[in-house]
């Protein structure tokens, strides 16, 4: 079993709150890790119908009956719960009480805010990053990029052409429908496929509405939907302008390539090799692995991009304190003198340092160019170490 970066900052938040809610999309591992970590709490899933029929025909009687120390799982199935845990968090006035779980983030968190606010700390699960994976085997960026990092396909050894296949069919579709009625199954799956081209790319729904053949606002339902049960997510631009006239629109990303590569029918880590979206998949699996990092660290750091009208463009800035770093984000395994001109003209536009300029490319050697610092895919922790270290 992989030991889990976020297993610190859990720790942490249980003796800082009554409650921990582990969020995060289905198969993240959420229920793995709430065991590895609690292995001496009482485990109450509501995905069994007799918990969530006690929970909610009898909230008093259940907790009387599981007071602490209490792993509940998929508890948005029992919403119903929420404002009786509240009762009894406070009446007990202990941190480390519960630790709850949910893979909608709509319904868990719209729970969280009526009943639980101020009681619970909420660490975000997402599937392996690159440092957890590096504790099982190496692996190459193709393996990773087609094959995405849920835990279930290298625990159990699942071809991931049939994991995703049963992701979207039982999970995507299941949460989906919960959410909202959508009774059209073909054309959800047009707009996920559509969705897939997409991303890495600046967010137009007008222009997936017309691909999809459906309305602006169901393209906007839909996303929310995606976005609330952790498929994709949307990353805004940085809010400076530096007197230029910058884009407002957030760009689009899947939240695992794996997924990506499903959805769009590439067959292979060598299909994916020579796809024409090569370059979004591998900057969708750079992003995922900032987004990683920063929820396991306990959210210590902020991640955008930026873009003017004339469509100059930095793939991302992360945000430290005082202190902003440009990266920008290239598949090729062999640096080319063009990879520096985004970070060359944000250094000309902001007065940075070349220092606080990062490229991370296809390979996995880590040095100095041009004063720039050169990032394997594979180093994106020890990068952010170093930031963090100063």
């Amino acid at each position: 079993m992989i030991k889990r970066s976020i297993e610190n900052e859990i720790k942490t938040l249980f003796s800082e709150f009554p409650l921990v809610a582990i969020i995060g999309p289905r198969q993240s591992g959420k229920t793995t890790l709430a065991k590895m970590v609690f292995r001496d709490f009482t485990y109450v899933s509501f995905e069994d119908i007799d918990n969530r029929d006690f929970a909610r025909e009898d909230p008093r009687g259940f907790l009387n009956k599981y007071k602490n120390r209490v792993i509940l799982d998929e508890i948005q199935r029992a919403p119903e719960l929420m404002s009786y845990v509240q009762t009894h968090v406070d009446s007990a006035n202990i941190n480390g009480q519960f630790v709850i779980t949910g893979s909608h983030n709509f319904l868990l968190m719209e729970r969280i805010s009526q009943s639980l606010a101020g009681r619970v700390g909420i660490a975000t699960l997402l599937p392996f990053s690159t440092t957890e994976l590096s504790r099982m085997a190496d692996f190459t960026i193709e393996d990773l990029l087609f094959s995405g990092c849920y835990p279930r396909i290298y625990d159990k050894k699942i071809r991931p052409s049939v994991f995703y296949k049963n992701f979207i069919a039982t999970y995507i579709e299941r949460d989906v429908r919960l959410l909202k009625n959508i009774e059209k199954r073909d054309v959800f799956i047009r707009f996920l496929k559509v969705l897939a081209g997409r991303t890495g790319q600046v967010l137009n729904t007008a222009s997936i509405s017309e691909d999809c053949g459906i309305s602006h606002n169901t393209v906007k339902d839909w996303l929310s939907v995606l976005e609330a049960s952790y498929i994709v997510y949307k990353l805004v631009p940085f809010y400076k302008n530096y007197n230029k006239r910058i884009i407002k629109n957030p760009k689009i990303y899947f939240t695992d390539t794996g997924l990506v590569c499903s959805l769009l029918g590439i067959k292979s880590p060598q299909e994916l090799d020579v796809h024409f979206l090569k370059g979004n998949i591998f900057e969708t699996f750079i992003i995922n692995e900032f987004l990683k990092e920063n929820f396991n660290a306990g959210d210590i750091f902020n991640i955008y991009f930026w873009r003017d009208n004339h469509r100059k463009e930095i793939d991302m800035i992360l945000e430290y304190g005082a202190n902003i770093y440009g990266i920008e984000i290239k598949s090729g395994k062999t640096i080319q003198p063009n990879f520096f001109a985004g970070l060359k003209y944000w250094n000309r536009l902001t007065g940075s340092r070349s220092s606080t300029g990062f490229l991370i490319y296809g390979g996995i050697d880590n040095y100095l160019r041009n004063e720039f610092n050169i990032v394997g895919w594979n180093s994106i922790d020890k990068m952010i170490g170093r930031i963090i270290s100063g």
